[in-house]
């Protein structure tokens, strides 16, 4: 699934900013290598083995069990790594304190995930430097870690905090996934043998959903062209630009399919396509930038977000009617 003569033109250097504290490995070293560990073997992360024996946990985005709100960017890649490998049937996550705050503890003996917030600083000298020439100092970029325990790590929570919302049956319509197509506006053209954006034009293009050997295929192609379609200068204005086979382009894409699974992970949709004809391009794009899979989860998220604005104004209209 592609963009027609487009694409993501993030570029930058392999960073080597280290989270804080001192003699800790580097965190985007640390993320990238477990990413690039599972492409090699042929899983894309993003893609988790949902509904199966190894993944116990009902489909849907990772989110704070205090708050409410959603996990963002590489978070989501995080969690689920950890969700599926240490079999939790919850998504639902807490800081130590967090679990304190709300009744309970963690369990003696358990270990937490360690996940990472993205944040800037100025260092003394760039102040003493921009107060001289009179202009903006340079941020410098880094990760603070935190750790988060999955809420069956803990105990003495209130009881709904295990909850899980069961998985949605399969089903060749799914009512929910076309509103949310139609709310977006996009101009979504169905025929042909082929999907993709055309940003030039602002259209997308995907065959008609009999069309797929396995039909719930058909809404994470759409969400995977509707990713692209976040990028035009008239939404979050990413470059789409560049050409098929560039290292930007494997970037876009990397966002498109990573938007693409955390829109139906959030609807309840289980595809079974794995898009692993990109797998070699991000290997090489994740190979030569320790950053690469943060700056796209980022992307992702903002234009999985983007996306499911829209059911908001799906729910306001139906409340009116």
């Amino acid at each position: 699934m592609t963009l027609e003569t487009a694409n993501y033109g993030a570029t930058g250097k392999r960073g080597r900013f280290r989270a804080k504290g001192a003699g800790k490995p580097d965190l985007y070293d640390e993320v990238t290598a477990r990413i690039i560990a599972e492409l090699e073997e042929g899983r894309a992360p993003w893609a988790q083995p949902w509904g199966t024996s190894d993944a116990k946990a009902g489909l849907g985005l990772p989110e704070n069990a205090l708050t409410g709100r959603t996990y963002s960017g590489v978070n989501i890649l995080i969690l689920w790594h950890h969700v599926v490998r240490a079999g939790f049937s919850t998504q639902t996550w807490l800081t130590y304190r967090q679990a304190q705050e709300m009744g309970g503890n963690v369990m003696k003996g358990e270990r937490g995930v360690t996940a990472c917030h993205a944040d800037t600083f100025i260092p003394k000298a760039e102040r003493e430097r921009a107060a001289r020439d009179g202009d903006e100092p340079g941020h410098v970029p880094f990760l603070k870690r935190f750790t988060l325990f999955n809420v069956e790590q803990c105990e003495g929570l209130p009881e709904d905090a295990y909850f899980c919302a069961a998985p949605l049956p399969q089903a060749d319509i799914i009512p929910h996934a076309e509103r949310l197509i139609e709310a977006t506006g996009a101009d979504v053209r169905v025929g042909g043998t082929k999907a993709f954006y055309v940003p030039s034009e602002d259209f997308i293009r995907v065959p008609p959903q009999p069309a797929f050997s396995e039909q719930i295929n058909y809404y994470r192609t759409c969400f995977h062209e509707l990713g692209h379609w976040t990028g035009h200068k008239a939404r979050l204005d990413r470059d789409l630009s560049h050409s098929f086979g560039s290292k930007p382009y494997a970037r876009e894409e990397l966002v498109a399919e990573m938007a693409s699974a955390f829109v139906c992970a959030t609807l309840g949709i289980t595809p079974t396509v794995r898009h692993t004809d990109y797998i070699g391009s991000w290997l090489e794009v994740l190979k030569e930038d320790n950053r690469a899979i943060f700056r796209a989860a980022s992307h992702a998220s903002k234009a999985a977000d983007f996306i499911l604005a829209f059911r908001k104004d799906e729910t306001k209209a139906e409340a009116s009617s």
